[in-house]
C-alpha cells in the first residue's frame, strides 16, 4: 500500500483527570492516543487523505491498542515496529479560566525512544511519497531516534518529496547529550516547507529577531538565506487571552510575498492539546488541494476548530473547517 502523505514520531498515551480538575483530587483517569506526529496524521486522514505512519510502539496489549486505534482513521500503519520497552505516556490537567494547564512527561525510555533505524526500509516505506512530515519533537527523544529520522530525511531528499517540518525545541527532551538547536538545524536542512515562527527561527539560528511583521519578515529571510531547501514558511499564532480563551492566527513568507489571515476567536476553549498539530494538517491538506493563501486559512480554521475537540486529534472533517474558514462560526445546529 502507497501513501501520498507520511508521518513520522511518537505514539504516546495522555492520561487526564475528568473535566477540568487536578490530580490531587481526582480517582480516575481518561486516557487518549496521540504524539505530535501521530496527531497530523490523524486528521490528515480525517479529512480523506492517504497517510502512513512510522514509528514503534510497546510488544504488549497496550501497544496492539495503539495499532487498532490508529488503524480505525485508514492509517497504514505497516511501518510501526514493537519492542520490549513500554509505550511513552503523559499526564495532563486541564486548567481553567486563570489556572494553566500542566503536564509531566514518561518518554524518555518508552518504545519510541528505542525505536532502531535498521527496522525500516525507508526506500519503501516513502514509495510514491509526496509529503513526508516530522516534527523537532522526534530527534530529542533519543539518539536512535534522531538517527532514524535522519535516514528517513536523507532519503526524502533524493526522491524530491516535499518535507514539511514543525521544528519545535523542548528544552525537556534533549537528555542524551546532543545540541538540540544544532541537530534541528541540520535536519531542518534536508526540508522544504517550515510549519514556525520567530521563536523556532531564533532556536534554530541563534537569532534575535522580534515577532512583529517586520521581525518575522527579516527572521525568514535569514532562514531563506542560511537554510536554501527552505521555500515556504508557515506560521501560526496563538494568542491566549486566558486558559479558556484564545484566537489564532496564521502568517506566511512565500516567494517573497507576505500575507496573513484573519483572527478567529475561541471561546470556550475545550482542549489546546494538538491545536498546533491541527494547524499543521490543515496546511498540508490545504497544500495538496489550494493556492498557498487559501492553504494558510484552511490551517487556521482547522487550528481554531480543535480547541473545542477533547483529546489529542482533531476530528473536524475537510468540510467543517471550510465552514470555519467561511466564516460560519456561529455553532448553530445543524439539521
Amino acid at each position: 500500500m502507497s501513501s501520498k502523505i507520511v508521518t513520522f514520531g511518537e505514539v504516546i498515551m495522555r492520561l487526564s483527570s475528568p473535566g477540568n480538575r487536578t490530580m490531587k483530587q481526582s480517582h480516575e483517569m481518561e486516557f487518549f492516543f496521540g504524539g505530535t506526529e501521530l496527531n497530523v496524521a490523524s486528521s490528515l486522514a480525517t479529512m480523506g487523505c492517504e497517510v502512513k505512519h512510522i514509528s514503534s510502539v510497546s510488544d504488549d496489549f497496550v501497544g496492539e491498542s495503539a495499532i487498532s486505534f490508529i488503524k480505525s482513521f485508514g492509517i497504514d500503519t505497516t511501518f510501526i515496529h514493537k519492542n520490549e520497552h513500554p509505550l511513552g505516556l503523559y499526564f495532563l490537567e486541564v486548567g481553567s479560566s486563570v489556572r494553566a494547564s500542566r503536564i509531566a512527561y514518561n518518554r524518555l525510555n518508552g518504545s519510541f525512544a528505542n525505536i532502531q533505524a535498521e527496522n525500516i526500509d525507508w526506500e519503501k516505506a516513502l514509495e510514491n511519497c509526496e509529503y513526508f512530515h516530522w516534527t523537532g519533537i522526534s530527534p530529542g527523544i533519543s539518539e536512535t531516534a534522531y538517527t532514524t529520522l535522519k535516514e528517513g530525511l536523507i532519503t526524502a531528499q533524493k526522491k524530491g518529496i516535499e518535507i514539511t517540518t514543525d521544528p519545535a525545541y523542548r528544552s525537556n527532551l534533549w537528555k542524551y547529550g546532543r545540541n538540540g538547536n544544532e541537530i534541528l538545524k541540520e535536519l531542518v536542512s534536508y526540508s522544504t516547507i517550515f510549519i514556525g515562527g520567530v521563536n523556532e527561527i531564533n532556536e534554530i539560528l541563534g537569532t534575535q529577531f522580534s515577532s512583529d511583521k517586520e521581525g518575522f519578515m527579516e527572521a525568514c529571510k535569514e532562514l531563506k538565506q542560511q537554510i536554501p531547501s527552505i521555500h515556504k514558511i508557515f506560521d501560526k499564532i496563538r494568542i491566549g487571552v486566558t486558559a479558556s480563551a484564545q484566537q489564532t492566527q496564521g502568517r506566511a513568507l512565500v516567494e517573497g510575498l507576505y500575507f496573513e489571515t484573519e483572527l478567529l476567536e475561541v471561546n470556550p476553549v475545550v482542549d489546546r492539546i494538538g491545536t498546533g498539530d491541527a494547524f499543521a494538517a490543515g496546511l498540508i491538506y490545504g497544500l495538496t488541494n489550494f493556492d498557498d493563501e487559501k492553504a494558510l486559512r484552511f490551517a487556521n480554521a482547522a487550528c481554531a476548530i480543535k480547541h473545542t475537540i477533547p483529546g489529542d486529534i482533531n476530528y473536524a472533517s475537510a468540510e467543517d473547517i471550510l465552514e470555519v474558514m467561511n466564516g460560519n462560526s456561529g455553532g448553530r445546529i445543524k439539521r
